[in-house]
């Protein structure tokens, strides 16, 4: 039976020496979920290895299916030009299918709420709280637009209102976003960071958040994001395998 693709998880990357811990652990925890996988992790920027490099690295070992997925919650720029560039050059002996970015997904609002939870909230609290989603930005109406549906989406699972924020590129930022849910009359305030891993926005969500009640952690490794990493690479690798008779 032919080998299954490699995953390839291509991160943003950052100065920030957290980001990159929190991708590895990430990547850790998706291994723990499917040992018998092969998971590599390449950075767009900033942090080694590079996804050219892991890529020309699994070719000279005589790789030919990989999966790239874009560890990414929307689809803005580097989804649609920055990665499929990168793919682009990758030695021609791959064969590569690259996956859906994560987001939307009910298990990122699971893992959302997760992180909530793991903050001191719980879930008699919902009617009572109002909760700032806050992402990093984007100046990609389409990515805006997401942000704005999932905010709507989260609302009906009852919490007392979900509004989005963001902290570039576009309004209202966090501090705005917790003023708005106090003046609506919630009787606490919740941040949940919809972002991955640690960085400059997300310190910036994080300051924004001085006034909240609750600012919960990145979604880092929590377990709903490996689990839903899986599922995206299944969705991606099943045509390979169709393709190549497993």
């Amino acid at each position: 039976m032919p080998m299954q693709p490699v995953l390839v998880v291509i991160a943003h990357g950052s100065r920030d020496p957290r980001h990159a811990a929190t991708v590895q652990a990430l990547v850790r925890r998706v291994r723990e979920l499917r040992p018998g996988l092969r998971v590599e992790t390449g950075f767009l920027d900033f942090n080694v290895p590079s996804v050219q490099g892991v890529l020309e690295s699994l070719a000279a070992e005589g790789v030919r299916d990989v999966v790239a997925l874009p560890l990414l919650l929307t689809r803005a720029f580097h989804a649609k030009a920055d990665i499929p560039a990168v793919l682009a050059e990758a030695p021609a002996r791959l064969r590569i299918r690259q996956a859906d970015v994560l987001g939307p997904s009910p298990l990122l609002l699971a893992a959302l709420e997760h992180r909530l939870y793991e903050a001191g909230l719980s879930p008699a609290d919902k009617s009572s709280t109002g909760v700032v989603l806050a992402s990093a930005g984007s100046t990609d109406p389409e990515a805006i637009a997401v942000i704005a549906e999932i905010a709507r989406e989260w609302r009906h699972t009852g919490w007392c209102a979900v509004r989005p924020a963001f902290a570039s590129a576009s309004l209202p930022r966090t501090e705005d976003a917790v003023r708005e849910l106090r003046a609506l009359g919630c009787e606490r305030v919740a941040v949940a960071p919809y972002v991955l891993a640690p960085g400059f926005l997300p310190d910036r969500i994080a300051h924004g958040a001085a006034e909240a009640d609750v600012l919960a952690d990145v979604l880092g490794p929590a377990p709903e994001v490996a689990r839903l990493l899986l599922a995206r690479y299944d969705a991606a690798r099943a045509p390979m395998l169709t393709a190549i008779g497993a």
